[in-house]
């Protein structure tokens, strides 16, 4: 069976409410077990690097990998959101959780917002995404604001499970900015874990803009909802999270496999990646 068939309706909201385009990809939907441990696995190495070389004190080659490693976290992060790890649900959570102490925020949290985004995909209940029709210094210069708000909004949607992860996760996370205050306080600083936790805070105050802002700037609920990417190389350095829009087309579909999604998908409409994101 071909992936691909001869026509598709418009890339608009009326495609995103239960009418995808026709394209074969419920095939991609599950992981071989390489591809399971190579998404289970995929920041641990960036991590392990940035420790390393904060401890031996090249801070310039750290900061670096601290960046690939949040990264890498955002994106295992996004997939179990969707539980697309295909773990379970004990499974992304736990993960969810790990992720949340190591990069200083509720990932549960981002959960409630990024599934309420799916469902009102730059509508006016879109808090995840209100910030897209700003211009791009705007986005930047209120991103600090863009973690707490949508911990707030996350708390406000969440049910009682949902909440029970944000307060664990969030005081995990504050346990663990207390530990290196506490160890610097008595003078045992541990550098390798300021460094880190550092460049979590920061990366944490730039993911409105280029985690939402980036991918949905000139867009709007009526379609296309959201930009892609094309470019080997700018796909291999962004870890494929940039096929924005195949992955609103269908959020089952893990990150790994988006590059065949698109494939199959541009035969089909000559303009879905008319909108790119560089």
């Amino acid at each position: 069976m071909s992936p691909t068939a001869a026509a598709s309706p418009p890339l608009t909201a009326e495609t995103l409410t239960g009418r995808p385009p026709a394209v074969i990809w419920r095939d991609l939907v599950a992981l071989s077990r390489t591809e399971q441990v190579w998404e289970l696995t995929l920041s641990l190495p960036w991590l392990v690097a940035s420790l390393a070389c904060y401890a031996a004190g090249w801070w310039m080659i750290g900061l670096a990998c601290s960046f690939f490693f949040f990264l890498t976290g955002l994106r295992q992060s996004h997939n179990a959101q969707h539980s697309a790890l295909g773990v379970g649900r004990p499974g992304h959570d736990l993960l969810l959780f790990a992720l949340s102490v190591l990069m200083l925020s509720s990932m549960h949290a981002v959960r409630v917002t990024h599934l309420h985004h799916h469902k009102h995909c730059l509508d006016a209940d879109d808090h995840e995404a209100r910030h897209a029709g700003w211009p791009w210094w705007r986005a930047i210069a209120l991103g600090p604001a863009f973690p707490i708000s949508l911990h707030v909004q996350a708390w406000r949607l969440g049910g009682t499970r949902d909440r029970a992860w944000i307060a664990a996760e969030l005081a995990a996370s504050v346990g663990s900015v207390a530990l290196a205050l506490g160890l610097t306080a008595i003078g045992a600083p541990v550098p390798a874990l300021s460094w880190h936790l550092g460049a979590m805070a920061t990366g944490e105050c730039f993911t409105g803009f280029f985690a939402v802002w980036i991918v949905h700037r000139g867009c709007s609920a009526d379609g296309p909802v959201a930009r892609t990417q094309r470019g080997w190389l700018k796909n291999v350095v962004s870890y494929s999270m940039f096929y924005h829009l195949e992955h609103h087309l269908w959020p089952a579909v893990p990150t790994c496999h988006l590059g065949r999604l698109a494939e199959r998908l541009d035969p089909v409409d000559a303009g879905a990646a008319a909108l790119q994101v560089f």
